[in-house]
């Protein structure tokens, strides 16, 4: 028997049939049956055994050019960190807090239709708009939210006509997207929508007996009639356009059934997203949430039911899984805020509330909704570019939120995949840091992974061509 490696660094999980995995820093991954970890770890490996020779190639041991192993895996941890090369290119605007919807959910506490003081005005938007050309990126995306952004559509169209003004000089790649219900959009605004370029996202919970329970019109009429009436028109005129649902527990059982309402609709994909506990989901959260291994068993359910329909033919993406799978499967950055580290609260995106307030991230804006405002970093009628985005605020919470020194995930096997949600870890525990293990956050990850290391290790040839599909788009055909 031959020891005379060097073991490199990584990590290790037990997962189910006497099977250990390895994760090593560069995002590499290994099976191995517990026996031959044992003898790994021992150094008792054969150099010419195929487990050795594979542990050697992925770069979880060395036996002589131990510079260059290390070399490789730096590499890769330094593609993984890509994002950090450019700052802020996401910039979210709240144009107003008002809503013509009251949701079961609404993570931001909406106000009425006539709540005219929390709508931004002009002269804000403007100086805004100035803010977000101050951002080295030459990327710049401006996402507006709510509330309900077409209630303040005057100051949408003055944003868009400022900021593409201002690039006539800055020749940044800037886009727009408006995060609406769609309820109130016309034909009229559908058509200066497409004459900009300009994206749609809007929520689709599901068919009408779940979409109508947890996202309810003012006026008590059917949102879901209204939703898909205007995502018609949309598709029509050809308008880009994305939903997202939001899982309450009216809708937690019902997965394969919201995905047929996704494809009736003429989606090609679709994110089984948790709730986000502020808010009224906050005040609500004992009767409309669930629990970690609630979420994850309602989401096998519905990744397996969108499996079959890409074995079928019908190429359907699960969104979350295609982020955790690129990230698991390749070197490359995915660019998710709630996966990154250090978090991307701030220096990947950051959020302008209606009256100038900056916040790093949305879930920190929903926050100072609630009362607290810890995680404000300024305001734009008030602040300079450079005090707000080199302030000590942010730094903290930057240097906070790495998830390499966070206490348990340093050792974890996922940490290279996974992220830092700094906001809600403030609001679970008082601390930016926070207590991970047995936080929902935490314990959905870990049973996430775990689920998608589980049938990568089986190695199902129909189950890998679906998630290379997803990871490099490739339509999957049906078998002949």
């Amino acid at each position: 028997m031959g020891g005379n490696y060097l073991i490199l660094p990584h990590s290790f999980r037990r997962l189910k049939n006497d099977t250990t995995l390895l994760v090593n820093s560069g995002g590499d991954f290994l099976f191995l049956r517990d026996a031959n970890f044992k003898n790994f770890i021992n150094h008792n490996l054969d150099p010419d055994d195929v487990v050795t020779l594979d542990l050697e190639s992925k770069g979880f041991l060395s036996f002589a050019d131990h510079d260059l192993a290390v070399n490789l895996a730096s590499v890769k941890y330094r593609t993984r960190k890509g994002f950090l090369k450019n700052f802020t290119s996401l910039h979210m605007m709240v144009v107003t807090v008002r809503c013509n919807q009251k949701c079961e959910y609404c993570q931001v506490s909406c106000e009425g239709e006539d709540a005219l003081q929390y709508d931004m005005d002009i002269d804000t938007s403007r100086k805004i708009v100035d803010f977000i050309f101050n951002s080295p990126n030459e990327n710049i995306k401006i996402e507006f939210q709510g509330g309900e952004p077409l209630l303040n559509w005057d100051v949408i169209q003055a944003v868009v006509e400022y900021a593409n003004e201002k690039n006539i000089i800055s020749k940044k790649n800037l886009s727009f997207v408006i995060c609406t219900n769609l309820t109130l959009m016309t034909s009229e605004k559908l058509s200066y929508i497409k004459s900009k370029n300009i994206q749609i996202s809007t929520s689709l919970d599901g068919p009408a007996s779940i979409h109508d329970h947890n996202r309810k019109l003012r006026t008590l009429k059917s949102s879901h009639e209204a939703v898909v009436e205007k995502l018609k028109k949309c598709f029509e005129l050809g308008v880009p356009i994305s939903a997202l649902m939001t899982t309450t527990r009216k809708s937690l059982h019902d997965f394969p059934r919201i995905v047929d309402e996704y494809i009736s609709r003429g989606f090609e994909g679709i994110f089984f997203r948790p709730l986000n506990p502020y808010g009224f989901a906050h005040e609500k959260i004992k009767e409309i949430g669930y629990s970690p291994d609630e979420f994850v068993e309602a989401y096998r359910a519905g990744l397996d039911y969108i499996i079959e329909q890409n074995k079928a033919g019908r190429y359907f993406v699960e969104y979350y899984a295609q982020l955790l799978l690129t990230r698991i499967l390749t070197s490359y950055p995915t660019g998710f805020v709630d996966l990154q580290s250090p978090a991307g609260t701030g220096i990947s995106g950051v959020i302008y509330d209606y009256n100038g307030d900056i916040y790093p991230s949305d879930e920190g804006r929903m926050l100072s909704r609630m009362g607290n405002n810890y995680f404000r970093l300024g305001n734009v009628c008030q602040d300079k570019y450079t005090d707000v985005f080199n302030g000590e605020k942010l730094k903290h919470i930057v240097t906070d939120s790495c998830i390499e020194t966070t206490p348990s995930c340093g050792w974890c096997a996922y940490q290279i995949y996974c992220g830092v949600d700094p906001v809600r870890n403030y609001l679970e525990t008082g601390n930016v840091v926070g207590l991970r293990p047995g936080s929902f956050f935490c314990e959905m990850h870990l049973a996430l992974f775990d689920m998608l290391f589980d049938m990568l290790s089986k190695a199902e040839p129909s189950n890998l061509d679906v998630f290379w599909s997803w990871v490099i788009p490739q339509k999957v055909t049906k078998n002949a």
